[in-house]
């Protein structure tokens, strides 16, 4: 290193090193996510990640993590041993030669003493582990699978039954039929071979508390996909010569909206490769934001803005986090998230 001069590296830092997972259900398997942001200035590589023991699954982010984005790693727990717990995660990275640890603790019972932990979307006799549901990370030919989970908090028995169901998704119930207090679940299976557009896809379903139930905004329960687009057969050389995307910021904290009816930030998108970066989708995953963009086509060396608006009025109308989606032609970060704080 000549005077002094820093080596460009990958660096990681994680969102939280230890999750809670308070009270758990006997048998019945649960997931906790960690979030590994690369604050260095070379891609960031998750090589491997060992469990403390084969109770533990685990998954992570297999691509290379560009400089300033996210990559993820998801634990789930069997739940097949009766209470307290406390299981580690080592994860190997090109960041460093030692691992770093992520732990995860807990307590497995036979009977919920609270089910609004584990299950905080009341429906009435009916509660959901959550009411949004996420398919990220999509490549065509895919079928990826998401586990609700459901407890029957009445005495009679129940049958439950997801309406308007899109074609590219399908639902299997474990049991069919839930007795009063039981927990059971719901798998959504995602068919990408039949989504129509790369990027994002929304869409809403609905869970029949009883015969003949309705469909409302009490019953909704949104689903996103986002499908990516497909870069296996680019060469050594097209890579090289590939548009690279840079954002001046992939999180906007705009704070508190006060008495303001909409609030905006600009992100600048810069191109540093050698040939144009195209932005192919500029989505949003919910209606309390709105977006423009000054060029789709942004030149080497050129930059363009991206103006991102918030709308006050529907803020305590939406289930999931403000975000901007971002689809590009450059295959080291053909997405890429823009997130949004904001308090009403």
């Amino acid at each position: 290193m000549l005077g002094g001069a820093a080596v460009a590296q990958p660096r990681l830092t994680v969102d939280r090193d230890v999750a809670n997972m308070g009270e758990i259900m006997f048998q019945l398997p649960s997931k906790v996510s960690f979030t590994l942001r690369n604050t260095g200035d070379e891609p960031l590589g998750i090589t491997e990640v060992i469990p403390s023991c084969g109770c533990t699954a685990v998954e992570w982010t297999r691509e290379l993590i560009a400089p300033g984005a996210e990559g993820t790693v998801t634990a789930v727990y069997d739940a097949k041993m009766l209470g307290s717990f406390q299981k580690d995660l080592e994860v190997y990275t090109n960041a460093s030669g030692e691992p770093i640890y992520l732990h995860m603790q807990g307590r497995v019972v036979s009977k919920l003493s609270d089910y609004s932990g584990s299950f905080p979307v009341d429906l009435g006799h009916v509660r959901l582990n959550t009411d949004n549901v996420e398919f990220d990370n999509v490549n065509r030919g895919d079928r990826p699978m998401v586990e609700l989970q459901i407890v029957n908090t009445g005495r009679k028995s129940y049958k439950p039954y997801l309406m308007h169901l899109p074609a590219y998704l399908s639902a299997q119930y474990f049991p069919e039929q839930l007795n009063g207090g039981r927990m059971g679940k719901i798998l959504l299976t995602l068919d990408s071979e039949k989504l129509h557009q790369m990027g994002l896809t929304q869409t809403s379903i609905y869970l029949a508390r009883e015969v003949g139930d309705r469909v409302s905004e009490e019953n909704e329960i949104t689903v996103s996909a986002v499908l990516l687009p497909d870069f296996s057969s680019l060469s050594v050389k097209d890579r090289e010569l590939a548009p690279q995307m840079e954002l001046s910021a992939d999180t906007l904290d705009m704070g508190e909206m006060g008495r303001k009816r909409k609030k905006s930030m600009t992100v600048e998108v810069r191109n540093t490769g050698k040939r144009t970066l195209e932005i192919r989708s500029l989505q949003v995953f919910n209606k309390a934001l709105t977006v423009s963009l000054s060029d789709r086509n942004v030149s080497p060396g050129e930059t363009a803005q991206l103006k991102v608006t918030v709308w006050d009025k529907y803020l305590d109308k939406v289930k999931n986090t403000p975000r901007v989606l971002l689809i590009t032609n450059d295959p080291a970060r053909s997405k890429e998230i823009i997130t949004v704080k904001v308090k009403p």
